[in-house]
């Protein structure tokens, strides 16, 4: 008996879906179920409560973390993306073509391990200062804190942004930049009033997609910085090795859907309004 080509095509993409259900949606429901659930069963949202109350400081910390990192990780993509699109120094653009991707291929463990080396007390950093005389070793100071945090997914997270970034800028019609430099304007107010705008929603994307990523790392929190406050992804290893609280775990990990999500809806909303424009 043969099979139809719709038949075929279930069979085909059947070991996919199986993979997808175990691993993704399986957890995921079991996490929802669990963080609405009573310790007597049923529907309850004490779990919640508990997380509220013990981790909001921590709820309200990651999101600014995470906005904060967003903000320098455009800043920065858009600097090397400019100047790589618009740079004509040919010795600064090739160089910086050549080390801007390293930090893709370096995972958030490692980066975390580099930056504890780079920013402790007497880390590299400050050792190189007080060899140049720049500072006194007493005056050293260890940013192994929010400061960061913030510094590792900024240097880990703007490539992948400059690299998007940078495709768009590059695929912009030249006439209209090359027209607004023989008009006299500076490359800088070229980048920002003509081909910024262009490239808007190629950035938004990159930056969603770094808010989400940022929002879901566990290792640079926990071995770059500590101490309290920390991110939700660290408190929700605590109660699980700690106590074996799966119920407030999965609130907290409920708690970080909502603000993904909320950040998935405030893009397709300007997505949206876009296509609306006449």
């Amino acid at each position: 008996m043969s099979l139809s080509q719709r038949q075929l095509a279930l069979l085909l993409i059947a070991p996919g879906l199986a993979l997808v259900a175990a691993l993704f949606l399986y957890p995921l429901c079991f996490s929802l179920i669990s963080a609405f659930t009573g310790p007597e069963g049923g529907f309850s949202l004490q779990a919640f409560g508990k997380a509220w109350e013990l981790y909001s400081g921590d709820v309200v910390f990651t999101v600014v973390i995470v906005l904060a990192s967003c903000f320098f990780t455009g800043l920065s993509a858009i600097i090397i993306a400019g100047t790589l699109t618009l740079g004509e120094n040919r010795w600064i653009v090739g160089t910086l073509k050549a080390l801007y991707r390293w930090p893709l291929f370096i995972p958030f463990i490692v980066a975390a391990q580099c930056m504890r080396t780079f920013l402790a007390k007497n880390g590299l950093m400050n050792n190189t200062f007080v060899s140049m005389g720049l500072m006194e070793p007493l005056q050293a100071v260890s940013f192994l804190d929010w400061r960061g945090i913030i510094a590792t997914f900024v240097w880990k997270q703007t490539p992948f942004v400059a690299l998007l970034l940078a495709g768009a800028l590059a695929a912009l019609d030249r006439a209209t930049l090359e027209a607004g430099r023989n008009l006299g304007a500076s490359r800088m107010r070229v980048l920002v009033e003509l081909a910024l705008p262009q490239v808007m929603p190629q950035l938004l994307v990159a930056l969603v997609l770094s808010f989400v990523t940022m929002l879901s790392v566990l290792s640079v929190p926990m071995m770059v910085a500590g101490s309290q406050p920390t991110m939700l992804t660290v408190d929700m290893a605590f109660r699980i090795n700690a106590y074996g609280d799966y119920a407030t775990a999965n609130a907290l990990g409920v708690i970080t859907y909502l603000i993904s999500a909320g950040a998935a809806i405030i893009y397709l909303k300007r997505g949206m309004a876009r296509e609306g424009t006449p």
